[in-house]
């Protein structure tokens, strides 16, 4: 036995989940008094096996239900093959695999990558996730990591001074079916930059500092009403994941009650097989009222559990918050407090969310939109229209963005009433959400100036509704000019460099009589006019140089 193993001690960090504020798992870390034991057991993959195997014994001996994370060097993997003695004491300490995440570390130099990718493999058939660690700051090759396919991705905190590269991340994290992790946040500033850039998990002093007993509490910043993430058809529900407390299904109630009494936080226990697949949902209200009952705990506390539970309610991985309400929403009332478990790819469950955090996020989310909104349309202003061309831009997506607005507004206003000129505005508005709605995002930017968002499919009806109406205000007829720019895959590099582009064609639409429409393509010179001046024949025209923005 080495000396070493005798002053070798362990320090915990939790991994804060940045939309709920809550604990999502715990990383065990070496913390050797004396000597340097991980640069030795860099170079020695059976010594980096045997701490592994060491840090689960010590977060065991901790007595914590949260999953874990342990690190490994990406090199004791191909060595090794796999971990066989991690998975001996993971059943040996009453876990399942599927509640350990391997943080595979740098270096990736030199280390072969068949052999790794095999072992990757290897661990997963037994159950357990693979996070990929350092990335940002280590040397894992761009296309390693994509094989490997992460159920995490841990990006270093100095990433975050580069958010394209984090958005990038975070997309690729998307393709891949992979949660965005950033370790080593100091600041709050560093937090919110991780909120903005779409990092679901975090971990750094400013939450909790590694300690030798695992954190009860973490400190998570307040968010700022303006925080706010990739924006979606829904919040996915990866961002609310919480731990899930599992029993095998055939733990007794006596089992059962014995974690849910010395785990006051804990709102359920899933009943899950072999394979970590939830079976039966019990809910710790429910539970200990049927125990705490009259002769119930002689009836129940040595029969199984599995009679006192419920189906367990379910969803993918993938699903949205919204998903997950249409869930609680089916069924009794009595079961809407129940966690609803999220599987994954294989139906093994990777946690649970509450009903709670989902509403507190929807709500804030709403509230964040309304806050948004032009009050005199009730449509969202540029900001929530250039954040989702920053999202259409990561997606590599080919886009139209198309400013429109009321030609010699003022004298509309002067000539007809405000009232009149306020009418005109809404309907405009109006008109531009019916013409393809659900194909569009239209956004009023003040004034009488609108920003849509669209695929070029379809601008010709979109046009054809709005352009080529008759418009009028107090009895004066009204035209308006449209100016688009197609944006395709790598011609911009985000809402910025689009807004650039479309700041000429805006001055050329003006320039011309009556309804108008110029459309340009970015990265090619000139445009094209497709309505407007002495007739809809197209013309070509240079582009002048105009000052960008909206």
């Amino acid at each position: 036995m080495h000396s070493w193993t005798d002053t070798l001690r362990f320090a915990f960090q939790p991994v804060v989940n940045l939309r709920t504020g809550a604990v999502a798992a715990l990383e065990t870390l070496a913390r050797p008094e004396t000597g340097d034991v991980l640069a030795e057991a860099r170079r020695d993959p059976e010594l980096d096996g045997r701490l592994t195997v060491l840090a689960l014994r010590a977060a065991t001996h901790k007595e914590t239900l949260l999953p874990l994370h342990l690190n490994v060097f990406a090199a004791t993997l191909a060595d090794l093959g796999g971990l066989t003695p991690l998975y001996d004491a993971v059943r040996a300490a009453g876990r399942m695999p599927w509640e350990v995440t391997l943080d595979v570390v740098p270096p990736y130099t030199h280390v072969p990558q068949r052999a790794l990718l095999e072992a990757v493999a290897g661990l997963r058939e037994q159950g357990f996730r693979i996070s990929a660690d350092g990335i940002g700051d280590g040397d894992v090759p761009l296309r390693l990591l994509t094989d490997l396919s992460p159920d995490l991705v841990k990006l270093d905190a100095s990433l975050l001074a580069r958010p394209a590269a984090v958005r990038a991340m975070r997309t690729l994290c998307e393709e891949l079916g992979a949660l965005v992790a950033v370790e080593g946040v100091e600041t709050e500033l560093q937090c919110a930059g991780a909120l903005s850039a779409g990092a679901q998990l975090a971990q750094g002093v400013l939450f909790a500092p590694p300690a030798r007993i695992p954190a009860a509490d973490v400190y998570v910043p307040p968010r700022s009403p303006g925080a706010v993430g990739v924006p979606r058809s829904g919040p996915s529900v990866r961002e609310f994941v919480r731990p899930a407390a599992v029993l095998p299904v055939t733990a007794s109630a006596g089992q059962v009650r014995a974690l849910l009494t010395g785990s006051p936080d804990v709102s359920g226990v899933l009943l899950v097989d072999q394979a970590g697949r939830p079976v039966r949902s019990v809910h710790r209200s429910r539970f200990l009222l049927s125990m705490s009952a009259r002769y119930g705990h002689a009836l129940y506390a040595d029969r199984p559990a599995f009679k006192l539970g419920d189906a367990p309610r379910t969803v993918g991985v993938d699903a949205t918050a919204w998903e997950v309400l249409d869930v609680v929403a089916i069924g009794g009332r009595d079961r809407t407090s129940d966690d609803v478990a999220v599987l994954d790819a294989r139906d093994r469950c990777v946690g649970v969310v509450r009903l709670a955090d989902l509403v507190r996020a929807l709500a804030e989310s709403r509230v964040e939109e309304a806050a948004g909104l032009n009050p005199l349309t009730r449509l969202p202003g540029s900001d929530a229209i250039t954040t989702e061309v920053d999202r259409w831009i990561a997606d590599g997506r080919t886009f139209a963005l198309s400013w429109l607005d009321i030609d010699h507004f003022k004298q509309v206003n002067d000539g007809a009433g405000f009232a009149a000129g306020d009418e005109l505005i809404r309907s405009v508005g109006r008109s531009l959400q019916q013409a393809v709605a659900g194909h569009t995002r239209v956004g009023h930017i003040g004034g009488d100036d609108f920003l849509v968002l669209a695929d070029e499919a379809v601008l010709d009806p979109l046009v054809a509704t709005v352009l080529d109406a008759p418009w009028s205000a107090g009895g004066r007829p009204v035209t308006l000019s449209l100016a688009t720019v197609v944006c395709a895959p790598g011609s911009v590099g985000d809402h910025r460099q689009a807004a650039a582009h479309l700041a000429p064609l805006k001055k050329a639409a003006k320039a011309l009589r009556g309804a108008s429409w110029v459309l340009g393509r970015a990265g090619i010179a000139g445009h094209e006019v497709r309505r407007g001046g002495t007739g809809t024949a197209p013309a070509q025209a240079g582009c002048a140089a105009v000052e960008p923005g909206w």
